[in-house]
């Protein structure tokens, strides 16, 4: 699959996020740029040729801007990402990721094939759900900071075994079949998450296959952490 024609976004004009609310032409995604959830979103955003505008949120700054009572107001879970789109906001990557598909369905992220499609929603959610949000920010304070590592790894590497199995009955080129779909957009940030951690990836070569030939897409690389308006200069690609 061939990734849509996408253009980096620019920063917007610096006015409240509450008052971005009132302009309802294009959407507005509120990321991180090292958020894996963020970067799910910002992949399928640019696989459909969505142009938007980021607004970041920087996780860490002013003890986390996610905190603050306005951008509460956007998300009351505190989290990114939050899309801004068609007059309504949607936080959770997997319910944004959804709410794309259904309303700009080309190209699918969702196979037609029932149980492929089923395929594709329990690895975006043993992803999702299973193995990255233990290694939330939130998760790692409470840890501390001298178990983060080791907590992570085992974390990831619990998560990887039963996906590395899941994926040998499901891959061809990517994770369900040969088509680009949502359990993709889950993948690669992960992978990003277990190098970051210092996984030993060679246990798991099904992963690192298709984690290869994903970020070999357009999309994957315009998407990536190092190429947001946020990232900071010593990690720039």
């Amino acid at each position: 699959m061939q990734a849509g024609k996408w253009s980096q976004p620019s920063l917007p004009v610096p006015v409240s996020w509450t008052q971005q609310l009132l302009q309802p032409d294009q959407p507005i995604l509120y990321s991180y740029f090292r958020s894996s959830c963020s970067w799910r979103v910002r992949i399928a955003l640019a696989l459909k040729s969505i142009d938007y505008e980021t607004i970041p949120i920087n996780l860490i700054k002013d003890g986390g801007q996610q905190f603050s009572e306005e951008f509460q107001k956007l998300n009351p879970m505190k989290q990114v990402p939050a899309l801004k789109i068609d007059g309504t906001i949607i936080g959770q990557s997997l319910a944004i990721i959804e709410y794309l598909e259904e309303t700009r369905p080309t190209p699918r992220l969702l196979p037609q094939d029932p149980k492929k499609r089923a395929h594709v929603r329990m690895i975006s959610d043993l992803i999702a759900s299973g193995i990255q949000p233990l290694q939330n920010l939130s998760v790692l304070k409470e840890v501390g900071q001298e178990n983060q590592l080791t907590w992570a790894q085992e974390a990831i590497n619990f998560g990887f075994n039963a996906l590395e199995q899941i994926l040998q009955t499901t891959a061809g080129k990517y994770c369900v079949g040969n088509e680009v779909s949502m359990a993709d957009l889950c993948l690669v940030p992960q992978v990003a998450n277990a190098e970051r951690f210092k996984v030993d990836l060679t246990p798991y070569p099904t992963i690192s296959r298709i984690n290869k030939s994903l970020l070999a897409l357009e999309a994957f690389q315009v998407s990536h952490p190092c190429r947001q308006p946020d990232t900071p200069p010593e990690l720039r690609a």
